[in-house]
């Protein structure tokens, strides 16, 4: 085989799989889902107990004002639980959630900083609701967030529901632009992954478990992406509910953006590797092709990108259509490069925030797969968002 060929035969084989992974798979799921679709049977009068626990490691900054927020919730006080999952706070932490006693919320501080999966599975085993809600610090929701969500409960097949993240971006950052863009284009996804058979994952800052489904996860787990794992190994599914949201800031700079992001792809690559099983059509049926094109093709785009570009730079010198692909990639990637210097100077471009943001987001899969084969797991982290010296997730 010529080298001419070789190129040729990559680069259409990248491709494809680059278009499989962001339009095939999107499309194929938008048939499934009007094929055969499984809607949830929703009871709007279902109203289970609530345990409501949220993980905090130094909230300092936020938890008063997302205690007053939980509290305020338009749902019957004598069925909702409120519980504080403190990992170890070393600030007021622990002192705002006492003065909130009166008022029935509860404290539990961990013995020890495990990190917020552990803390998560300990308020679980305090737990008295039917169904357990788990919050992050920073999140605030709409009143009717529980009126909306709960209704899904009704549904035996149900294990697992999740709810819509509105992200606002109030500096206008190009990094919060393309959050915001990434997460539009996901929740596409969720619904009609919901529709067809389960979500992979669920929202961290808005998901609610049956109680009598939940199971106590590893520690170093993205607690999000693994719990729909365990509702389908079950039986049962995770399901999205579009109407119940909750509203939360984007990252502002897109260094803490991109350490994000490659903490949550370490934890979820790993999860795929401990889970792999799972990936079996043979096994899970739809869920495998859900994991397979969602996930794993997802997180080898850098491999497709980079065999596309040097496919290219070997067939350009001797045909136009290379020529102009290559050049179209070169000026995809520089204008990713600009929208980050530009932002580094303090200057903001929402059109090139989407290259910027894809190519943030890939550059992160490349380096989360680095991570994971040198063995490198996260079960807590420091805090990187805004004033993360008053306020950290655990």
């Amino acid at each position: 085989m010529g080298l001419r060929l070789a190129a040729e035969i990559l680069f259409w084989l990248s491709a494809a799989a680059l278009f499989y992974t962001y339009v095939g798979y999107p499309l194929l799921l938008v048939v499934a889902s009007r094929l055969r679709g499984r809607p949830v049977r929703r009871a709007p009068e279902f109203k289970p107990s609530v345990s409501f626990v949220i993980t905090a490691y130094n909230e300092e900054r936020d938890l008063a004002a997302k205690l007053e927020n939980t509290l305020a919730l338009d749902y019957p006080k004598e069925l909702l639980e409120v519980i504080v999952a403190s990992d170890c706070s070393s600030d007021r932490t622990d002192e705002i959630v006492r003065g909130f006693a009166a008022r029935g919320v509860r404290l539990h501080r961990q013995p020890e900083r495990l990190g917020k999966t552990a803390a998560q599975n300990a308020a679980v085993e305090l737990a008295q609701g039917e169904v357990i809600l788990f919050s992050d610090a920073t999140t605030h929701y709409q009143p009717d967030v529980l009126r909306v969500l709960m209704p899904s409960f009704a549904d035996p097949t149900v294990g697992c529901a999740t709810g819509r993240v509105a992200y606002t971006d109030p500096g206008k950052t190009s990094v919060g632009h393309g959050t915001r863009s990434y997460w539009s284009y996901e929740f596409l996804l969720k619904k009609h992954e919901s529709n067809v058979r389960s979500l992979i994952g669920v929202c961290g800052c808005l998901y609610a478990v049956r109680r009598s489904a939940y199971v106590p996860l590893y520690h170093e787990a993205c607690s999000d992406f693994i719990i729909a794992t365990k509702m389908v190994e079950q039986g049962l599914r995770a399901v999205y509910e579009p109407d119940a949201v909750c509203v939360e800031e984007t990252n502002q700079h897109t260094e803490k953006e991109f350490k994000t992001r490659v903490r949550i792809m370490t934890q979820t690559i790993a999860d795929l590797w401990r889970n792999r099983g799972m990936m079996n059509p043979l096994r899970s049926g739809f869920y495998a092709v859900e994991l397979l094109s969602h996930k794993v093709m997802r997180y080898m785009v850098p491999l497709f990108l980079f065999l596309a570009l040097v496919a290219s730079a070997v067939l350009a010198p001797r045909s136009l259509f290379y020529s102009v692909a290559l050049a179209a990639q070169v000026f995809f990637y520089g204008a990713a490069a600009a929208s980050w210097l530009l932002e580094r100077a303090g200057w903001h471009n929402r059109l090139l925030a989407i290259p910027q943001y894809f190519v943030l987001a890939n550059l992160a899969s490349l380096i989360a797969f680095y991570k994971f084969v040198r063995g490198e797991r996260f079960a807590r982290w420091e805090p990187i968002r805004a004033g993360a010296e008053q306020g950290a997730q655990s």
